[in-house]
């Protein structure tokens, strides 16, 4: 099991991705948007940030730098329609994160969080 940290902006997305990976077993705190999850992240020690990229405010991209700062060794992972923004080297996207594409299945995420736990 995982303690994982959701930035997700779209919340009838960030519900679903919630259900799935509490079914999966593992514990989520969600939030709508990267301020507010950096500040939860400050007190709390997490397994996973799961985020989004784009979203208003502080981004995806921009929430995990400043995470790996907080919580040095954090595993990353961005859920993006914009897959070639996170992996563009001018993106300055930590190097480690996993990306997901959207549109995925709830399934392919929780195997790709348990793939990224394991190792």
């Amino acid at each position: 099991m995982a303690n994982i940290l959701l930035a997700e902006d779209d919340e009838s997305l960030r519900r679903f991705l919630v259900a799935a990976l509490e079914r999966a077993g593992h514990a989520v705190t969600a939030y709508g948007n990267g301020a507010e999850a950096f500040d939860c992240l400050k007190l709390i020690r997490f397994d996973l940030l799961l985020s989004d990229i784009v979203m208003p405010g502080l981004d995806g991209i921009e929430l995990a730098k400043r995470a790996a700062e907080v919580q040095p060794g954090l595993k990353v992972m961005f859920i993006t329609g914009f897959a070639a923004v996170a992996l563009h080297p001018a993106s300055e996207a930590p190097k480690h994160a996993k990306v997901l594409s959207k549109p995925f299945h709830l399934r392919d995420l929780v195997q790709e969080v348990d793939r990224l736990m394991a190792a």
